[in-house]
Protein backbone atom coordinates (compact mmCIF):
# COMPACT_ATOMS: atom_id res chain seq x y z
CA UNK A 1 0.00 0.00 0.00
CA UNK A 2 1.40 3.44 -0.76
CA UNK A 3 2.73 5.71 2.08
CA UNK A 4 -0.65 6.03 4.23
CA UNK A 5 -2.95 6.10 1.59
CA UNK A 6 -5.40 3.57 0.68
CA UNK A 7 -4.83 1.27 -1.69
CA UNK A 8 -7.82 -0.13 -4.20
CA UNK A 9 -7.20 -2.33 -7.44
CA UNK A 10 -9.63 -2.07 -10.41
CA UNK A 11 -10.14 -4.89 -12.77
CA UNK A 12 -12.13 -3.67 -15.39
CA UNK A 13 -12.30 -4.34 -19.33
CA UNK A 14 -13.37 -1.42 -21.10
CA UNK A 15 -10.78 1.32 -20.77
CA UNK A 16 -12.83 4.30 -20.55
CA UNK A 17 -14.74 3.04 -17.94
CA UNK A 18 -11.39 1.81 -15.90
CA UNK A 19 -10.11 5.51 -16.60
CA UNK A 20 -13.28 6.86 -15.42
CA UNK A 21 -13.40 4.50 -12.32
CA UNK A 22 -9.64 5.78 -11.58
CA UNK A 23 -10.57 9.31 -12.02
CA UNK A 24 -13.33 9.77 -9.11
CA UNK A 25 -11.57 7.14 -7.09
CA UNK A 26 -7.96 9.52 -7.36
CA UNK A 27 -9.67 12.61 -6.51
CA UNK A 28 -10.78 10.82 -3.20
CA UNK A 29 -7.27 10.81 -2.24
CA UNK A 30 -7.16 6.87 -2.69
CA UNK A 31 -4.05 5.15 -4.48
CA UNK A 32 -5.63 3.02 -7.96
CA UNK A 33 -3.60 0.15 -9.55
CA UNK A 34 -5.80 -0.58 -12.64
CA UNK A 35 -5.98 -3.96 -14.64
CA UNK A 36 -7.89 -5.06 -18.35
CA UNK A 37 -7.69 -8.53 -17.05
CA UNK A 38 -6.88 -10.67 -13.53
CA UNK A 39 -3.43 -11.34 -15.12
CA UNK A 40 -0.61 -10.35 -12.94
CA UNK A 41 -3.42 -9.47 -9.74
CA UNK A 42 -2.53 -12.15 -7.80
CA UNK A 43 0.53 -11.19 -7.57
CA UNK A 44 0.13 -7.47 -7.44
CA UNK A 45 -2.01 -7.67 -3.92
CA UNK A 46 0.63 -10.53 -2.72
CA UNK A 47 3.08 -8.01 -3.11
CA UNK A 48 1.08 -4.59 -2.18
CA UNK A 49 -1.18 -5.51 0.13
CA UNK A 50 -4.18 -3.40 -1.13
CA UNK A 51 -7.10 -2.15 0.75
CA UNK A 52 -10.05 -3.49 -1.65
CA UNK A 53 -10.81 -3.98 -5.10
CA UNK A 54 -13.72 -3.53 -7.45
CA UNK A 55 -14.13 -6.24 -9.63
CA UNK A 56 -16.13 -6.42 -13.50
CA UNK A 57 -17.55 -9.96 -13.95
CA UNK A 58 -17.71 -9.80 -17.70
CA UNK A 59 -13.54 -10.06 -17.79
CA UNK A 60 -11.34 -11.76 -20.35
CA UNK A 61 -9.68 -14.94 -19.66
CA UNK A 62 -11.05 -15.41 -16.21
CA UNK A 63 -14.53 -14.10 -14.98
CA UNK A 64 -14.63 -11.85 -12.22
CA UNK A 65 -16.68 -13.64 -9.78
CA UNK A 66 -14.16 -17.01 -10.89
CA UNK A 67 -11.40 -14.91 -9.89
CA UNK A 68 -12.56 -14.00 -6.77
CA UNK A 69 -13.83 -17.09 -5.64
CA UNK A 70 -10.19 -18.43 -6.27
CA UNK A 71 -8.59 -15.86 -4.12
CA UNK A 72 -10.81 -17.02 -1.50
CA UNK A 73 -10.06 -20.72 -1.86
CA UNK A 74 -6.49 -19.61 -1.90
CA UNK A 75 -6.67 -17.40 1.57
CA UNK A 76 -6.87 -13.98 0.47
CA UNK A 77 -9.65 -11.86 2.45
CA UNK A 78 -9.42 -8.56 0.42
CA UNK A 79 -12.62 -7.05 0.61
CA UNK A 80 -14.35 -6.87 -3.19
CA UNK A 81 -16.77 -5.31 -5.03
CA UNK A 82 -18.46 -7.02 -8.10
CA UNK A 83 -18.94 -3.76 -10.71
CA UNK A 84 -21.00 -5.20 -13.80
CA UNK A 85 -23.96 -5.49 -16.07
CA UNK A 86 -24.72 -8.58 -14.23
CA UNK A 87 -27.86 -7.70 -12.59
CA UNK A 88 -30.05 -10.73 -12.57
CA UNK A 89 -31.15 -12.03 -9.13
CA UNK A 90 -29.42 -15.21 -10.09
CA UNK A 91 -26.28 -13.47 -11.32
CA UNK A 92 -26.30 -11.43 -7.80
CA UNK A 93 -26.32 -14.25 -5.88
CA UNK A 94 -23.47 -16.31 -7.70
CA UNK A 95 -20.93 -12.75 -7.07
CA UNK A 96 -21.84 -12.90 -3.17
CA UNK A 97 -21.59 -16.96 -3.76
CA UNK A 98 -18.01 -16.50 -4.59
CA UNK A 99 -17.16 -14.10 -1.90
CA UNK A 100 -18.11 -10.86 -3.17
CA UNK A 101 -18.96 -8.15 -0.21
CA UNK A 102 -21.07 -5.91 -2.55
CA UNK A 103 -22.95 -5.14 -6.16
CA UNK A 104 -22.98 -2.38 -8.33
CA UNK A 105 -25.06 -2.67 -11.45
CA UNK A 106 -24.12 -0.93 -14.75
CA UNK A 107 -24.37 1.65 -15.42
CA UNK A 108 -23.52 3.68 -12.25
CA UNK A 109 -23.63 6.46 -10.29
CA UNK A 110 -19.71 7.36 -9.29
CA UNK A 111 -20.95 9.44 -6.06
CA UNK A 112 -22.59 6.01 -5.00
CA UNK A 113 -19.45 4.22 -5.92
CA UNK A 114 -17.44 6.14 -3.66
CA UNK A 115 -20.33 5.71 -0.56
CA UNK A 116 -20.06 2.51 -1.23
CA UNK A 117 -16.54 1.84 -1.23
CA UNK A 118 -15.96 4.10 2.34
CA UNK A 119 -18.97 2.20 3.77
CA UNK A 120 -17.55 -1.30 2.88
CA UNK A 121 -13.59 0.23 4.12
CA UNK A 122 -15.75 1.36 7.37
CA UNK A 123 -16.89 -2.34 8.07
CA UNK A 124 -13.69 -3.43 7.64
CA UNK A 125 -12.09 -1.47 9.74
CA UNK A 126 -9.57 0.23 7.06
CA UNK A 127 -10.84 3.58 7.52
CA UNK A 128 -10.31 3.74 11.11
CA UNK A 129 -6.68 2.42 10.86
CA UNK A 130 -6.47 5.29 8.30
CA UNK A 131 -7.83 8.02 11.30
CA UNK A 132 -4.99 7.22 13.56
CA UNK A 133 -1.11 7.74 12.44
CA UNK A 134 1.60 6.72 14.39
CA UNK A 135 5.02 7.55 14.88
CA UNK A 136 7.97 7.36 17.68
CA UNK A 137 6.46 9.17 20.26
CA UNK A 138 3.47 10.51 18.05
CA UNK A 139 0.06 9.75 17.68
CA UNK A 140 -2.52 11.84 14.92
CA UNK A 141 -6.03 11.64 15.08
CA UNK A 142 -6.93 13.01 11.77
CA UNK A 143 -10.89 12.89 12.06
CA UNK A 144 -10.44 14.77 15.07
CA UNK A 145 -7.32 16.91 14.57
CA UNK A 146 -5.42 16.18 17.54
CA UNK A 147 -1.89 15.52 18.11
CA UNK A 148 -0.28 13.69 21.39
CA UNK A 149 3.14 13.17 22.25
CA UNK A 150 3.77 9.97 24.46
CA UNK A 151 -0.15 10.20 25.05
CA UNK A 152 -0.13 13.50 25.98
CA UNK A 153 -1.77 16.00 24.12
CA UNK A 154 0.14 18.70 22.22
CA UNK A 155 -2.24 21.99 20.71
CA UNK A 156 -1.15 22.86 17.28
CA UNK A 157 -2.40 25.35 14.42
CA UNK A 158 -4.41 24.25 11.11
CA UNK A 159 -1.11 24.91 9.17
CA UNK A 160 1.13 23.24 11.67
CA UNK A 161 -1.28 20.29 12.03
CA UNK A 162 -1.19 20.24 7.93
CA UNK A 163 2.03 19.88 8.14
CA UNK A 164 2.67 17.67 10.30
CA UNK A 165 0.38 15.37 8.85
CA UNK A 166 2.41 16.28 5.11
CA UNK A 167 5.88 15.05 7.20
CA UNK A 168 4.10 11.94 8.64
CA UNK A 169 2.41 10.35 5.19
CA UNK A 170 5.94 10.77 3.70
CA UNK A 171 8.32 9.50 6.45
CA UNK A 172 12.09 9.32 4.87
CA UNK A 173 11.47 11.21 1.81
CA UNK A 174 13.13 14.52 0.96
CA UNK A 175 10.42 16.97 0.59
CA UNK A 176 10.80 19.93 -1.36
CA UNK A 177 9.40 23.41 0.04
CA UNK A 178 7.95 23.52 -2.72
CA UNK A 179 5.58 20.30 -1.97
CA UNK A 180 5.08 21.69 1.62
CA UNK A 181 3.70 24.92 0.43
CA UNK A 182 1.10 22.61 -2.18
CA UNK A 183 0.56 20.49 1.07
CA UNK A 184 0.12 22.25 3.83
CA UNK A 185 -0.77 26.01 2.89
CA UNK A 186 -2.69 24.66 -0.28
CA UNK A 187 -3.56 27.72 -1.80
CA UNK A 188 -2.15 30.32 0.09
CA UNK A 189 1.25 28.72 -0.53
CA UNK A 190 1.74 30.78 -3.62
CA UNK A 191 2.75 33.70 -1.29
CA UNK A 192 5.02 32.05 1.25
CA UNK A 193 8.61 32.45 0.74
CA UNK A 194 11.28 29.45 2.00
CA UNK A 195 12.08 30.91 5.00
CA UNK A 196 8.21 31.11 6.02
CA UNK A 197 8.41 27.55 5.64
CA UNK A 198 11.93 27.55 7.50
CA UNK A 199 9.92 28.74 10.24
CA UNK A 200 6.86 27.31 10.36
CA UNK A 201 8.56 23.64 10.48
CA UNK A 202 10.85 25.04 13.24
CA UNK A 203 7.99 26.18 15.06
CA UNK A 204 6.28 22.41 14.81
CA UNK A 205 9.60 20.85 15.77
CA UNK A 206 9.81 23.18 19.16
CA UNK A 207 6.11 21.68 20.13
CA UNK A 208 6.55 18.09 18.74
CA UNK A 209 10.16 17.68 19.92
CA UNK A 210 11.35 20.90 22.27
CA UNK A 211 14.75 19.23 23.51
CA UNK A 212 15.43 17.74 19.89
CA UNK A 213 15.27 13.95 21.67
CA UNK A 214 13.94 12.23 18.58
CA UNK A 215 15.29 14.57 15.88
CA UNK A 216 12.40 14.39 13.54
CA UNK A 217 13.50 16.80 11.09
CA UNK A 218 17.00 17.03 8.83
CA UNK A 219 17.49 19.78 6.22
CA UNK A 220 18.21 18.57 2.68
CA UNK A 221 20.43 21.11 1.14
CA UNK A 222 19.15 22.64 -1.68
CA UNK A 223 15.99 20.45 -1.39
CA UNK A 224 13.98 20.77 1.81
CA UNK A 225 13.18 18.32 4.54
CA UNK A 226 13.36 14.63 5.90
CA UNK A 227 11.15 13.80 8.16
CA UNK A 228 12.46 10.43 10.81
Amino acid sequence: MQANRIEIVVIEDEEDILELIEYHLEKEGYAVAGFLSTRKVEQFIEEENPALMLVDRNLPGMEGSAFVAYLREVGYDIPVIFLTAKDQDIELEEGFSAGGDDYICKPFNPRELVLRIKALLKRSGILQKQERLKYKQLTMNISKKKVYVNDSPVSLTNLEFSLLHTFMKNIDKSLTRDFLRQEAWGQEGEGVNDNAVNVAVNRLKNKIDPQNDQNYFHPVWGVGYKFY
